[in-house]
């Protein structure tokens, strides 16, 4: 099989397609003939030697990736037998893989993708989704709120537009550039801004004529987020989960006492019952069509030029490599 390989920490042109053998297996696990695999902004930290979170250092040559659908094609020891033929999807974890034409994982980790969800869709509910509706806990949504979205173009940022119009709150997405502000505004925001316009702050004071913001869904950090904050009312809340504006290593976001919260990690999983609660809801939110994933695809030999332009902010939705 052909995957994506990575010998050496370092670039994007570090990522390399080759052929190498196929995995096999192990008792408990699936075999998956993967059709998407997803593409993550930590994934071009990883590449560069960043640790993160996992429990152990990354051992090279490694296939990155940690989000994958397709079709079970080979069954470990033990693994039940009707596994065997059924299009699944699975976020494996600190285990990568998922760069590849075929990949394993714990059985226990794959869910059956529903009818109507295509394979990058399916990937990009089981990651970026359930983050998305992890976030979604801390912030009460109803006709009478106003949430403000930085990166609303994004994978994330997609799927919050789409939730606190769903809720009947004013909208308010920002993004970067005319292409990306115009799908914004697609995706049903009242208001869609590009702040790569330092007057943005004005047109959204304006729009809302009086109105504070309830909630900021800052994924972004950086002098955006500073803005953003800016327009909370005295009991808005600034809900952060990532700073990409600034690097996912170095990033520390912008925080205000008694405004600004963190929101990934333990504490989502906690209030959620568990990261696969997350999934099952994102997965059933999708087959319901109430959210509808944005999807930006690269062929799987091109991953270099996906990493480069995730870094570069040249991507809508979420990243998606297809063998």
């Amino acid at each position: 099989m052909h995957a994506i390989r990575l010998h050496a920490f370092g670039p994007a042109e570090n990522l390399r397609y080759e052929e190498v053998a196929d995995p096999v297996p192990g008792p408990g696990q699936i075999r998956v003939a993967v059709e998407a695999a997803g593409v993550h902004l930590l994934d071009t930290a990883l590449r560069e030697g960043f640790q993160g979170p996992a429990p152990a250092p990354t051992a090279l040559p490694t296939v990155p990736g940690r989000e994958i659908a397709g079709v079970v094609e080979a069954l470990g020891e033990g693994t039940p037998a009707g596994w065997l033929g059924r299009r699944v999807v699975a976020h494996l974890g600190f285990a990568p893989g998922g760069y590849a034409e075929r990949a394993v994982t714990d059985a226990d980790r794959a869910h059956e993708i529903p009818p109507n969800l295509d394979p990058a869709q399916a990937v990009a509910m089981i990651g970026t989704g359930r983050t998305a509706l992890g976030i979604l806990q801390f912030a009460e949504l109803g006709p009478a709120s106003v949430a403000v979205v930085p990166a609303a173009a994004g994978g994330i940022g997609t799927l919050l537009v789409q939730y606190a119009r769903n809720a009947g709150a004013t909208v308010v997405g920002l993004a970067g550039g005319p292409e990306k502000v115009a799908r914004v505004a697609a995706n049903g925001a009242d208001l869609a801004v590009d702040y790569t316009d330092t007057a943005w702050p004005a047109r959204v004071r304006a729009h809302l004529d009086g109105r504070a913001a309830d909630v900021v869904f800052d994924g972004v950090g950086g002098d955006v987020a500073r803005a953003a904050v800016a327009l909370l009312g005295p009991t808005g809340t600034h809900l952060v989960f990532g700073w990409s504006a600034e690097g996912v290593r170095d990033g520390e976001g912008y925080f205000v006492e008694g405004v600004s919260r963190s929101v990934l990690g333990p504490v989502m999983i906690e209030k959620a019952g568990g990261l696969r609660a997350l999934e099952l809801r994102a997965l059933a939110e999708a087959a319901a069509g109430r959210l509808v994933p944005a999807v930006q695809t690269f062929p799987l030999a091109e991953a270099a030029a996906a990493h480069r332009a995730l870094e570069t902010r040249g991507t809508t939705g979420k990243v998606v490599l297809v063998p």
